[in-house]
């Protein structure tokens, strides 16, 4: 009975009606399944979500730990001056790094603390501030210069950069305009 109610509501429709209708029958149908038109056969198909899904690559955390500790990390450390004079220096070029790697996100925006961790980010973004690194190491190993490479990337993505006390700015304005100099 109640199929026959449905043919006879299905008789007054047009064809494209009916084939809405049957179109949305099929997606209530199963759930985590989908229907696609495939473009170059016209025929309807029917994507399994759920296996497409399991079978995509997920953020791996231990790439994640090598790229964030051995190299981003390690790297600067290595190579950036060591010392308590340069301690304001290291922080400054670090903030602009964590940053980018929190993708915005600023102590100054909290009253100190930043409210994300760096070394969560996606792999994308660790792997992209590890190649201007790499370079950096490879090229000047000038402090000034991977400042300036950081602070270029955070204007590139509108991040925006910390907001200092009257001498941190000055210290982090001189960095910019000695690199710049340079160049």
């Amino acid at each position: 009975m109640k199929e026959d109610k449905e043919i006879k509501k299905q008789e007054g429709l047009s064809e494209a009606d009916r084939e809405r209708m049957e179109l949305l029958q099929k997606a209530n149908e199963k759930v985590g399944k989908q229907l696609s038109i495939n473009s170059q056969t016209g025929n309807l198909e029917e994507i399994d979500e759920l296996k497409q899904l399991i079978g995509k690559e997920f953020e791996n955390p231990e790439e994640k730990y090598n790229i964030y500790y051995q190299g981003i990390r390690r790297l600067l450390m290595n190579y950036l001056p060591k010392g308590r004079e340069f301690k304001e220096v290291r922080d400054i070029i670090y903030d602009e790094k964590n940053i980018f790697l929190n993708l915005g996100k600023k102590k100054s925006d909290n009253n100190g603390i930043r409210k994300s961790d760096g070394r969560m980010t996606y792999q994308p973004v660790m792997n992209e501030i590890l190649d201007i690194i790499v370079d950096w190491v490879a090229s000047s190993q000038n402090a000034f210069d991977i400042y300036r490479e950081f602070y270029q990337l955070n204007e590139k993505h509108g991040y925006g950069h910390e907001d200092y006390d009257v001498t941190t700015a000055s210290v982090a304005r001189a960095m910019l305009e000695l690199s710049e100099d340079k160049r």
